[in-house]
């Protein structure tokens, strides 16, 4: 019940904010596009505190981690619904990155005759899109390494069993076998892992402004994101670190 009130205030929030935005025109337009890019952001972390939840216990328990990854690797509604979503959601989000931020060069009109660093804006704020464009980057080799491997097994070989040849759950061994002994991918990403970081440092946030939660929460909010911004990619890359010097 609680969580059905959450999220109906939470949706109350974005149409509210989202439909006055996009009523007048101009500079409008422009807001409108950074609530839906902070809603698509949210519904990102989302999903990061799913998938590193799931990752976590192939450090914890193996067999756990296996019963999971099979689960999500075969439910229907995970691959046929939830999954094109996510998809979708990170392509939005980087799209519109990518459009703001052209839309903010072009708009802008005061050139800064001497820089002034945070005076004019945190450099974390100032390079969302370098950030953005280098977890994109990993993302490519990320999806190669799991998801690319996933699709042939499971829909060009035929194979939705997810064992190996010895008849046991194959995810556990395939993920470790990833990160054992390659020390480069490894700090591929530890360093992806790192911007990440930066970008949700800033990124998280601004989601909750940009969304009009302004009041006496804002202060534990801002904590909160903090805490999430760096614990998260921190735990990513102990998983993957973990893996690297125990096998």
């Amino acid at each position: 019940m609680n969580d059905c009130l959450y999220l109906s205030l939470f949706c109350g929030i974005f149409e509210q904010n989202f439909k006055k935005n996009i009523s007048m025109g101009g500079i409008k337009t422009s807001i409108a596009r950074k609530v839906a890019m902070a809603l698509s952001g949210l519904f990102l972390v989302l999903f990061l505190l799913q998938h590193f939840t799931i990752n976590f216990t192939s450090v914890v328990s193996p067999d756990t981690f296996n019963e999971i990854s099979h689960f999500m690797g075969t439910n229907f509604l995970v691959q046929a619904i939830l999954q094109p979503i996510l998809i979708f959601g990170v392509i939005f989000h980087f799209v519109m990155g990518f459009i703001l931020e052209a839309k903010n060069r072009s708009a802008r009109s005061v050139k800064y005759g001497v820089f002034k660093g945070n005076a004019n804006s945190s450099w974390l704020s100032r390079n969302m899109l370098i950030s953005g464009a280098v977890v994109l980057a990993f993302l490519g080799l990320h999806f190669y390494d799991f998801w690319v491997h996933e699709m042939q097994v499971k829909y060009l070989e035929g194979d939705l069993s997810g064992l190996n040849q010895a008849g046991e759950f194959r995810y556990y061994e395939e993920t470790v076998a990833k990160f054992a002994g390659q020390p480069i991918r490894v700090g591929l990403y530890v360093l992806a892992f790192i911007f990440l970081m930066m970008h949700l440092l800033h990124g998280f946030a601004s989601s909750f402004q940009t969304m009009g939660v302004n009041n006496k929460y804002s202060p534990a909010i801002k904590k909160f994101t903090k805490a999430f911004a760096i614990v998260i990619p921190l735990g990513f890359a102990f998983i993957a670190i973990f893996h690297f010097i125990n096998n």
